[in-house]
């Protein structure tokens, strides 16, 4: 699905290469350990860490491992409440009962865009995201349960780290990306090679122009730069996936992989 002819070197290795090797992050959450709910609530002013791409071929979302297996089975026409046998009310996605406050098991068939009340597609309000975030947190936290029964614990948990790898994803332009096309089906191989020249080309102009910076303004300079054409291929990503080109989705995904990494790099020399 999606491959593009090998005529050169994988990406990765290119980025190895051309720039210091990066602290590899699934763009998943995947760790058993949910920050405390007080660490949620003051962190408004911190922006969710950025993500490498783990999308290969063969792979499934890390947080489907962690989901329980009658979680992941669970069936998406039931909308009542394991605790009270409520019937579920109203739009919003069924991950917490209002009428006795139980926390339900993940849903797999609702996506990371319903969970936030949002329609799916790449232009969204990043800036609502961090309010609702805090909303189901307030709702969902493990520490909100931890005189409850196991079972609940276990949906608290589940259903947090959902809501935590959710906000993460759509709060930056590349993991959204990513993970709009994997909801068409479409998976993006981090191993896929580069065969645009005039992006290797670019490539190694920039890395030579970082090596040869004299001082941080003109780091800055090109440090903006790569912001410009990030936003460039995300725009590009934009009018691509909306005609359902998604070779060129997926292409325009690997210009911004780039850039992102490009730009992350030099502000560790800054």
């Amino acid at each position: 699905m999606y491959k593009t002819k090998k005529l050169c070197a994988p990406l990765s290795t290119i980025f190895r290469g051309v720039l210091p090797t990066t602290r590899r992050l699934s763009p998943y959450f995947s760790n058993s350990r949910i920050p405390s709910l007080s660490s949620h609530l003051q962190s408004s002013s911190r922006v969710p860490p950025r993500y490498a791409l783990h999308f290969l071929p063969n792979s499934n979302f890390s947080f489907q491992n962690l989901c329980s297996q009658s979680a992941a089975k669970l069936d998406s026409s039931t909308k009542r409440c394991w605790n009270c046998v409520a019937d579920k009310t109203g739009t919003t996605p069924f991950l917490y009962c209002d009428s006795c406050r139980s926390i339900q098991p993940v849903d797999l068939s609702i996506d990371y865009f319903q969970i936030f009340g949002l329609e799916k597609k790449y232009e969204i309000e990043v800036d609502g995201l961090e309010g609702k975030y805090k909303d189901w947190q307030k709702k969902l936290h493990p520490d909100l349960v931890h005189s409850k029964s196991e079972k609940e614990r276990g949906y608290a948990a589940e259903q947090s780290a959902r809501v935590i790898d959710a906000y993460r994803t759509l709060s930056k332009p590349l993991s959204r990306a990513i993970y709009i096309l994997r909801l068409e089906g479409v998976d993006v191989d981090e191993e896929q090679t580069v065969s645009d020249p005039e992006l290797l080309t670019e490539i190694m102009e920039i890395r030579e122009a970082v090596e040869d910076a004299p001082d941080s303004q003109a780091l800055n300079q090109i440090q903006s730069k790569m912001e410009e054409k990030l936003e460039e291929s995300s725009n590009s990503f934009v009018n691509a996936y909306q005609s359902r080109n998604f070779d060129e989705a997926v292409a325009c995904i690997q210009r911004m992989t780039y850039y992102q990494r490009a730009s992350e790099e030099i502000l560790k020399k800054l």
